[in-house]
């Protein structure tokens, strides 16, 4: 499968709007970097995230909800799909979710990539008063809420009864455009539920580490498959990574510090958070993830609300390098 590329839209949850005071203003510059991502031809799909409270650090500032804004993004664009990276099933009920996925999967003709995770952020599920069941609990939940949103995509009538949800034949019309369903990617590298899941039902999967880290994820998710039967190389293989990109012979301080100074961080607090390097250094170390087997990267520029350039960087100088 070629490697193919999406990016992250400033939403607000990683403090990428904080320097924009008008809220209408935050989403239009949110819009204009997913209609930029739109006018290049190099990017598959443009994400969200799925939270409510900022990182690194909690703030009273805006963070646009997923969900919301996939619609209106979708209609804001015409060729990218549009994902969640990924939306935590503890949220919403995963009936309704189904219902939701489906609706957005219509109005945006089919480029609906429908992100799942089981959830992890403590303090914004307590804030919301989901509590914060044990990790047990969240990934049994996630296992059912997996099952029940493909059930809702897939049958006439569905129903399900487990020990956290449970449905009753409920009617989901229209189902989407995407056959047999909404185009499912599935967030996290646990071995025993999550790579599971992405076997039985997953049209993709999405984990980071070191490419060791993640050739021994894939190594698990190719044994699920043979297990259950499942083409492997028919699983997208998704990675994020966070990309700050310097000229060469910049001095780094200088050159990463509007960066640095949102969120307080030394350089090498940076360079742990993210790939610092010029275009070709980029490019080397994407190329050991495409080599460990990933073939969805999904690219993140800290200030693309400001400054679209990155964009197109990477489009010219970057994913042309690799395989």
């Amino acid at each position: 499968m070629t490697l193919r590329f999406g990016t992250f839209v400033p939403q607000g949850w990683r403090l990428d709007l904080i320097e924009i005071a008008d809220p209408i203003e935050k989403y239009e510059a949110m819009t204009r970097v997913a209609k930029a991502a739109d006018g290049l031809a190099v990017y598959d799909s443009i994400w969200v995230y799925d939270h409510f409270h900022t990182v690194p650090r909690i703030e009273q500032e805006a963070v646009f909800e997923a969900w919301t804004i996939t619609a209106a993004l979708a209609r804001d664009t015409e060729r990218v799909k549009i994902g969640q990276m990924v939306t935590c099933i503890g949220y919403r009920n995963p009936a309704l979710l189904a219902k939701i996925a489906s609706t957005v999967d219509v109005l945006s003709h089919g480029r609906l990539y429908c992100g799942i995770g089981a959830g992890w952020y403590e303090h914004e599920w307590k804030a919301y008063g989901y509590g914060f069941p044990e990790t047990r609990d969240r990934m049994r939940a996630f296992r059912e809420a997996t099952e029940i949103m493909v059930k809702m995509w897939t049958e006439t009538t569905p129903t399900f009864e487990g020990e956290y949800f449970k449905i009753n034949g409920p009617i989901n019309e229209p189902r989407g455009v995407q056959k047999p369903y909404p185009s499912l990617w599935i967030g996290g590298g646990g071995e025993q539920v999550t790579l599971k899941l992405v076997a039985k039902y997953g049209n993709a999967c999405n984990f980071g580490g070191t490419p060791e880290q993640v050739r021994h994820k894939l190594d698990v998710l190719r044994a699920h498959c043979q297990q259950l039967g499942r083409d492997y190389e028919s699983i997208i293989r998704s990675s994020n990574v966070n990309i700050v990109f310097l000229k060469p012979g910049d001095d780094i301080e200088r050159a990463t510090e509007n960066i640095r100074a949102t969120y307080g961080w030394s350089v090498e607090q940076l360079r742990q958070a993210a790939i610092v390097g010029t275009p070709d250094q980029v490019a080397e170390s994407l190329q050991a993830l495409a080599d460990a087997g990933v073939n969805y990267l999904i690219t993140y520029f800290p200030r693309i609300a400001y400054d679209h350039e990155p964009l197109q960087i990477f489009a010219e100088q970057v994913a042309p390098r690799l395989a």
